[in-house]
């Protein structure tokens, strides 16, 4: 199975335990993230979204201008573009980044952060939305001539695009939700089915139904899977515990004065609502699966992390490919810092074990 390392693009260095250091959009650190996760391995990187950042798509325009070869995740929202622009500024981008560009679809997300951008669909609906725009952004890049489309939410006419996609037959989409409504339009829609990072058999069993779902339209060898998790590692198990729980204290001091009680409201998702259920259950889940930044925040995002020393968290990065992960979004809580750290430590370590693991599966067949 491939491989594949997805790191982050903030706009500025910060997290649930870093305060913001410099400007909003700091270019300086814009620059040195992509630096640092280019060379150090990683294939691509998500630009995040929501009411209150930068522009995602102009983030990663800019990212594309200064990076030579790792790829942009850019996250978008259906509904607040119309699909077929939406389709021709990520074509473009795509032909002037020579062919780096995916899409992470974010549909449901904290409700209370939709409306604050003027949607105010309820949650099946905005699946239901969704749905239609992916149908009608996947024919603006494959079409091979105008066509038309009336449904519940777009209604369009006589559309041909000139401009297409480097990648064919079109660019990959990465889709996250954890609702029975977000796997329907995943089953149908995604190339790359990415999940926060929860236990072994959570996991194992949310593989399963997505690729249950998936079989109704022929596509159940067609989805990969992807986990996102924030690691922490150290020379020493107990150094990483110890940076762990530097990590807790600073978010917890930051708490408070920060917008993640705001930002929840009673609008929480599906996959933050799994996140903190799950870290009700224990502050470490398996091995090394810590959960304790998702309680502080209400699992305000990707927010479980994997703590040990490389060779630990590598092992237990494994565990996870074995389930069927082929692609693991690392976002460290000192982004640059960790960045740097995944790239030297982490990154070649788990290629290295999933390369012996495949050998030795090649053999056995032999």
């Amino acid at each position: 199975m491939s491989l594949e390392f997805i790191g982050f693009i903030g706009p500025s260095e910060q997290s649930e335990s870093l305060a913001q250091r410099g400007p909003l959009v700091d270019n300086a650190f814009i620059k040195a993230s992509i630096r640092a996760q280019e060379y150090g391995g990683f294939d691509k990187a998500l630009i995040a979204v929501n009411s209150a950042s930068p522009d995602s798509l102009a983030i990663g325009a800019y990212a594309a201008g200064i990076s030579d070869s790792l790829g942009l995740l850019i996250a978008q929202r259906p509904g607040f573009t119309s699909p077929t622009l939406a389709a021709r500024q990520l074509a473009t981008l795509d032909q002037l980044s020579g062919g780096r560009v995916s899409v992470n679809v974010i549909t449901g997300g904290d409700g209370g952060d939709l409306q604050r951008d003027g949607d105010f669909l309820p949650h099946d609906e905005r699946y239901e939305r969704t749905e239609e725009y992916l149908q009608v952004a996947k024919q603006v890049w494959t079409s091979s001539g105008p066509f038309d489309h009336s449904g519940k939410h777009f209604r369009v006419q006589g559309n041909h695009t000139a401009v297409r996609p480097l990648q064919k037959p079109h660019i990959p989409i990465y889709f996250s939700g954890a609702s029975e409504a977000a796997v329907r339009v995943a089953a149908q829609h995604a190339d790359v089915y990415m999940m926060w990072g929860e236990p072994l058999a959570e996991v194992k069993a949310r593989i399963a139904a997505v690729r249950a779902e998936a079989a109704k339209f022929g596509r159940a060898d067609k989805i990969r899977f992807s986990l996102s998790l924030r690691p922490i590692v150290a020379d020493t198990e107990a150094e990483a515990w110890a940076r762990a729980d530097r990590i807790l204290q600073r978010a917890k001091a930051s708490y408070p004065a920060s917008d993640f009680v705001k930002r929840r409201g009673a609008n929480i998702n599906v996959g933050s609502d799994r996140l903190v259920e799950i870290a009700r259950q224990a502050r470490v889940q398996d091995k090394r699966l810590w959960t304790e930044i998702a309680a502080v925040t209400a699992a305000a995002g990707n927010s479980t992390g994997l703590v040990g020393t490389p060779e630990q968290v590598a092992e237990s990065v494994l565990d996870y490919y074995r389930l069927g992960v082929t692609t693991f979004l690392f976002r460290g809580f000192d982004p640059l810092q960790d960045a740097v750290a995944y790239g030297q430590n982490l990154i070649p370590l788990v290629r290295q074990q999933v390369a012996e693991l495949e050998r030795g599966a090649q053999r056995a067949v032999a």
